[in-house]
């Protein structure tokens, strides 16, 4: 935008009027930058797991609506519902379906448009999800806790003194005994390890309800058992890297990378392991470290509280199932007559 400004002398006998010319950025520009800017930091208020699952989930419902010659943007809440209950009768559970719809409203907001579920004629499309969670709803199915026996049965199928056996040793114990979410271990980085003489502190610098990044600490005991602090430096001295991404990608020659590993190679490695082990591995996954904690922590007697200072959970209704879980058999009412 340029603006003209009219200089004059107060001096009628005063040369003619000086144009003064001010070049400054164009509105529009300006106005893109702090969009932009504004935009960068609404995609942050999501972890990199949701947005990867909404790209995912939008990307089927475009799929699905170029299939039928239904325009996906802007969709109607019709158009969803018949979406909602074709992916139902396909046998995707309530959570899958709700996440898509929330991934389709997402992405309606994002281009300007209100999202299906908040407009008027929405009633019919609360229906169908309401009769879908109805129908094929149950209980919340959670993979298995890799408990302490667990966990020392699957450390066991790792032979040999190699760059990845080294790893993969320190990655299922450091991520059991800290009760971390795979998308926690694999955004550790060096400095977030400090070694104290009764084990470790572990920063944890942004996580899934941390989304404001205040961080947390957690403490690791030294262990005879697990030995989280032994096997991880067991790792740090084989791979040598004084900085950056803690736990790196190998190359299929074991060489090591600059890049972090991908959360999905750490559910993977669960379920590898647990299958060496002898175990289910489809019944194992990434969470199967964070719920072996909680899980072996509540049966030894943890309270909540000192549960929830390692799992960092912002309520206790979830400790309170796995604490209930352990303790089913203790002080059972029929214990003296049944």
């Amino acid at each position: 935008m340029t603006l003209h400004l009219h200089a004059q002398d107060r001096d009628r006998d005063a040369p003619p009027q000086r144009l003064v010319t001010l070049d400054q950025p164009a509105l529009p520009a300006i106005l893109n930058e702090k969009i932009e800017q504004a935009a960068a930091y609404a995609r942050s208020a999501r972890s990199v797991a949701t947005r990867r699952a909404y790209a995912s989930d939008w990307a089927i419902f475009v799929a699905w609506c170029a299939e039928n010659g239904l325009s996906p943007l802007p969709a109607s809440p019709d158009v969803v519902a018949v979406f909602a209950s074709d992916q139902a009768a396909s046998g995707r559970n309530p959570a899958t379906i709700n996440r898509r719809v929330a991934a389709i409203g997402h992405h309606h907001r994002a281009a300007g448009h209100p999202a299906p579920t908040a407009l008027p004629t929405a009633g019919r499309l609360a229906e169908v999800l309401a009769g879908i969670r109805a129908e094929h709803g149950g209980a919340k199915r959670r993979k298995a806790p890799a408990d302490a026996a667990a966990l020392r049965n699957m450390l066991a199928t790792i032979e040999g003194d190699g760059l990845r056996a080294a790893r993969d040793r320190a990655i299922l114990a450091i991520g059991m005994a800290a009760a971390l979410r795979r998308s926690e271990i694999v955004a550790l980085r060096v400095e977030d390890v400090a070694l104290v003489p009764e084990g470790l502190r572990l920063t944890i610098a942004r996580s899934k309800t941390d989304r404001a990044g205040e961080g947390a600490v957690i403490a690791i005991p030294e262990g005879t058992r697990i030995r989280p602090k032994a096997l991880l430096l067991a790792w740090m001295a084989a791979a040598g890297h004084g900085e950056g991404a803690l736990f790196r990608r190998l190359t299929r020659k074991d060489v090591l990378t600059d890049a972090a590993m991908s959360d999905r190679a750490i559910a993977r490695l669960v379920q590898a392991c647990a299958g060496a082990a002898g175990y289910d591995p489809a019944q194992f996954g990434g969470h199967s470290l964070r719920a072996g904690f909680i899980t072996e922590g509540a049966a030894q007697g943890a309270t909540i509280f000192k549960l929830q200072e390692v799992s960092r959970h912002k309520s206790v209704q979830v400790l309170s199932d796995y604490v209930r879980n352990a303790e089913l058999f203790k002080d059972h009412a029929g214990q003296r007559f049944l």
